[in-house]
């Protein structure tokens, strides 16, 4: 008889926690965000587990650039879009991307944070600061060698990324005007890859976030190049969204950089 109380009350436990780990997986929120490089390594890797600790609450990051990522949101495959651009700069980036956006109040956007352009270059060039006429120089190709700037003998790689078209168009409007990036460049993708490139290839520099700046690579001193972080809803945000906004300008500000 004792046993098969025994038996019984094992079960019953086992049953127990099979229906709370079923009950809590169901209060578990996914949010599916598109995003640039400098939100995705700036905010959301930095909070994600956070989020799925305190608030049940999981990320799925697709890094797809923000011109894809307001795609993905009109189509419904995404929860929200998220760029290093300001709203009206990003509905401008989408019509020279032939996507015009026929009506801007149909979204809802917030300014979540902010990020600086960093110059990343292979540990090979040890040069410490770069003025803007020179970072024109050198992302047109104008200079060939990194002797040009005052590094060493080594030819220059631009290396640009085909998925941070909002880190390209900041760092145009705000350092290179109307001069065109050198045709000559190195392909990358996404801001991890081009980062990737740069430390794998000698006289290797691309453009990155400021999360990306370590050991691996060198990062001149240059003009701030600054740019705010907007996320965008179509229509009014889910109740996870709005989770995750208060979190991010509450507590989570905290694992932020900055």
């Amino acid at each position: 008889m004792l046993r098969h109380k025994g038996r019984l009350f094992f079960k019953a436990m086992v049953a127990a926690a099979l229906i709370m780990g079923m009950a809590s997986a169901s209060w578990s929120e996914e949010i599916k965000i598109g995003t640039g490089a400098a939100a995705a390594e700036n905010i959301f890797k930095k909070i994600k587990f956070q989020l799925a600790k305190n608030l049940d609450i999981k990320l799925d990051i697709v890094d797809s650039g923000p011109v894809q990522a307001l795609k993905d949101l009109d189509a419904g495959k995404i929860h929200c879009a998220v760029g290093g651009v300001a709203f009206p700069d990003w509905m401008e980036m989408m019509a020279k991307e032939g996507y015009p956006i026929a009506d801007p109040s149909v979204y809802k956007n917030w300014v979540i944070g902010e990020d600086k352009i960093k110059i990343l270059t292979n540990t090979d060039v040890p040069v410490t600061s770069l003025s803007k006429e020179q970072l024109v120089a050198i992302f047109t190709g104008k200079h060939q060698n990194w002797q040009q700037v005052g590094g060493p003998d080594k030819p220059i790689v631009v290396i640009l990324g085909s998925k941070v078209p909002g880190t390209q168009s900041v760092f145009r409007r705000q350092v290179m005007g109307s001069a065109e990036f050198t045709p000559k460049a190195m392909a990358a993708t996404t801001a991890e890859d081009v980062k990737s490139r740069v430390i794998r290839n000698p006289g290797g520099v691309g453009l990155g976030t400021l999360s990306q700046v370590d050991y691996l690579v060198n990062s001149p001193t240059t003009p701030d190049i600054g740019r705010p972080i907007t996320l965008i809803t179509k229509g009014a945000p889910s109740e996870g969204v709005k989770k995750m906004l208060d979190y991010i300008s509450g507590d989570g500000q905290r694992y932020i950089v900055k």
